[in-house]
């Protein structure tokens, strides 16, 4: 179930992708297909699958980033400049926030891994929050509390659809944000008992206010620094 909610003005409103053939074609960060036509990369990209542990060992030797659905290992693309500037801003505001407590912040490196009755997904968020001490594995996050994520004009309709039904499968997440880098806009998904509450932020002095863990972030914030084109307003 859903629900649209209008934020007001500061209120405090709390709440709780190239795939290779197999190892020795990864190379890098990219693929190498022996045969080296295109009929090859279409077989390899379609019947290559690769398990979790496989993935794991790769991408820590891979100079570029993937995200794993399913068996499938699909290359990120690289992220414009206010994009970057827009999560950089986000870290930086939350970190001194929830200094000396249970919580964690990570920015881009550290993957989300969802085990669902089908299959294991990972993502990387663009910033993620951890609460939970039992949640230690090195490489990546499986209770996240806060996970936001920067539309780009390459994501936006993933983060909306494909992560969006992903994330709320994660018993441990209570609020999922959508930030633009396009226009002042994050739209703010929090758990509501049993549904989520959808909240749309498009004016500066509009507040994020978390509960747990406690913390707060303004549009005027997360958006610091950044200029918008006239067309985008």
């Amino acid at each position: 179930m859903w629900r649209d909610l209008d934020p007001g003005t500061c209120q405090s409103l709390s709440g709780k992708r190239a795939v290779g053939k197999g190892k020795n074609d990864w190379v890098g960060g990219g693929f190498r297909v022996s045969s080296g036509n295109y009929f090859s990369i279409l077989e390899a990209e379609q019947f290559t699958l690769y398990s979790v542990a496989d993935y794991l060992e790769l991408e820590e030797l891979s100079e570029v980033k993937h995200e794993y659905l399913g068996g499938t290992i699909h290359a990120m693309s690289g992220a414009w400049r206010r994009h970057n500037e827009i999560a950089g801003n986000v870290y930086r505001k939350i970190i001194p926030q929830l200094s000396g407590g249970p919580c964690k912040t990570y920015i881009e490196g550290v993957k989300v891994h969802i085990r669902t009755e089908v299959s294991d997904f990972f993502y990387y968020p663009d910033v993620v929050i951890g609460c939970d001490p039992s949640d230690s594995h090195e490489q990546y996050l499986e209770k996240p509390s806060i996970i936001f994520e920067v539309t780009s004009p390459g994501t936006e309709s993933t983060d909306r659809r494909e992560k969006l039904l992903a994330y709320q499968t994660l018993e441990s997440l209570n609020h999922y944000l959508i930030v633009s880098q396009d226009q002042m806009r994050v739209e703010w998904l929090r758990r509501a008992g049993d549904h989520w509450e959808v909240l749309k932020l498009t004016k500066k002095g509009d507040c994020i206010d978390f509960v747990e863990p406690e913390a707060r972030l303004s549009l005027e914030e997360i958006y610091e620094g950044i200029v918008f084109d006239p067309v985008e307003e």
